[in-house]
């Protein structure tokens, strides 16, 4: 169904604006990554559009977000109509004109009934609910800028992998492009929209797929681990303490489980150091580096050591958070038999 949907959908998209003529559709998130928990009802759609000599300015000190302008005047003219008058290119405006042709366009979708929820303050996202008896399905839609150019100096001291996949990854994985995703930074001072957001969930996504320190890790005949099902019960973990306390920790979501996770295969790197057996114990300590960094309110992003995803004046919520895991993990995790 929601292959069926987004083909429609980016057929159109391309067809309706010329800027958007290039448009691709690439997967990501936990369903792609193959740790998806309970049932396949949610779904990540990144529609990545490539762009060329784009410069980047940082707009606050965490090296995560960017103003975003063009080096040189587009050869493609529809840009303009998305573009400030500083030259900047406004995520705002290229959401808002994607968001109106998907609206129209889920009309003409035959067989189920698709509609466009409302939009989420903040969200870099266009929600769309399909519903089609007994299945309801939500598929997130994100517009991603992809530039083939180097990674800005924020990223230079972060995926320290080195250990865990090696040296000639690492340079594998800079070389890569960069995405940049719509998403506004609540920081600035005057809200334009008009702030674009480092994303890695390609790499992410590739390193968890291909997640051994020693190049045969769960393979058909190599030995398998017991990484991919540490991520999937820490984040079954969050989404059932979510459900519990939904006012308290609703500032959480996956991306920090995820990023506890990384930096545990980071510092236990040997595929020996994860087991299949030893699940229990593998998450036990992954867990107790998540509860430490929220005891300190200290998570550094993977590929910005700069940027802290857990911020100062959140603590009381932090603490909230660890004191409820500290309860999970001392009773043999009575929110996963609820």
């Amino acid at each position: 169904l929601v292959n069926k949907v987004v083909s429609h959908l980016v057929q159109a998209i391309r067809d309706k604006d010329s800027c958007f003529s290039s448009i691709e559709r690439q997967s990501a998130g936990s369903y792609y990554e193959r740790v998806k928990i309970s049932e396949p009802n949610e779904f990540d759609i990144m529609l990545v559009m490539p762009v060329t000599r784009i410069q980047l300015d940082e707009s606050d000190d965490t090296g995560a977000y960017y103003y975003v302008s063009f080096k040189r005047s587009p050869k493609e003219k529809g840009w303009l109509k998305f573009l400030e008058e500083d030259g900047k290119l406004s995520a705002f405006k290229m959401l808002q004109a994607l968001r109106e042709i998907i609206k129209q366009e889920v009309k003409n979708i035959k067989g189920m009934e698709v509609t466009v929820a409302r939009k989420k303050a903040g969200s870099p996202a266009i929600t769309l609910q399909i519903k089609k008896p007994p299945l309801e399905i939500s598929v997130d839609i994100i517009l991603t800028l992809e530039a083939q150019q180097s990674w800005p100096c924020s990223t230079q001291a972060g995926l320290k992998i080195e250990q865990w996949l090696g040296t000639k990854k690492r340079r594998d994985f800079r070389f890569r492009s960069i995405y940049l995703v719509a998403k506004q930074n609540k920081r600035e001072k005057v809200l334009r929209g008009n702030t674009w957001r480092l994303s890695f969930s390609h790499i992410e996504k590739d390193m968890i797929k291909n997640h051994g320190n020693s190049k045969t890790c769960c393979e058909s005949n190599g030995p398998k681990c017991c990484r991919k099902g540490c991520l999937k019960l820490l984040k079954f973990l969050l989404e059932q303490l979510k459900r519990k306390h939904p006012k308290e920790l609703e500032k959480f979501c996956s991306y920090h489980v995820k990023t506890a996770f990384l930096h545990s295969c980071v510092m236990w790197p040997n595929d020996t150091d994860w087991h299949l057996g030893n699940l229990d114990h593998s998450f036990q300590q992954c867990l107790e580096f998540f509860v430490d960094c929220l005891q300190k309110s200290q998570l550094t992003h993977f590929f910005i050591p700069q940027y802290n995803l857990l911020s100062q004046e959140d603590k009381a919520r932090h603490h909230f958070l660890s004191r409820k895991i500290s309860y999970e993990l001392n009773n043999g995790f009575p929110v996963f038999h609820e």
